[in-house]
């Protein structure tokens, strides 16, 4: 999981290429069955700082259905990473 938190967050890099320290997402839960591998990094403004504004919407603040209306689904932001070598 260090590694996918240098990666940095996932929304930052994919919509505006830039890199923000990142904490650890479940996208499943942490207690599901191999739950550490179905995980992407997220900053704390994605992941866990309640907003939904014109800056951004956080996973943790408003939800699963308004973090995916504006940035896609979350095994989506996952197979993306994994498009990406150079990461």
């Amino acid at each position: 999981m260090d590694r996918i938190c240098q990666l940095g967050c996932v929304v930052c890099r994919k919509d505006m290429d830039v890199f923000s320290p990142a904490e650890v997402h479940h996208i499943t839960g942490k207690t599901t069955p191999d739950a550490h591998m179905k995980t992407i990094a997220l900053c704390s403004r994605h992941h866990r700082i309640k907003s939904n504004d014109g800056a951004w919407v956080s996973r943790h603040g408003d939800g699963r259905s308004a973090f995916e209306a504006r940035y896609g689904r979350e095994n989506d932001l996952l197979d993306w990473w994994g498009s990406h070598d150079e990461f």
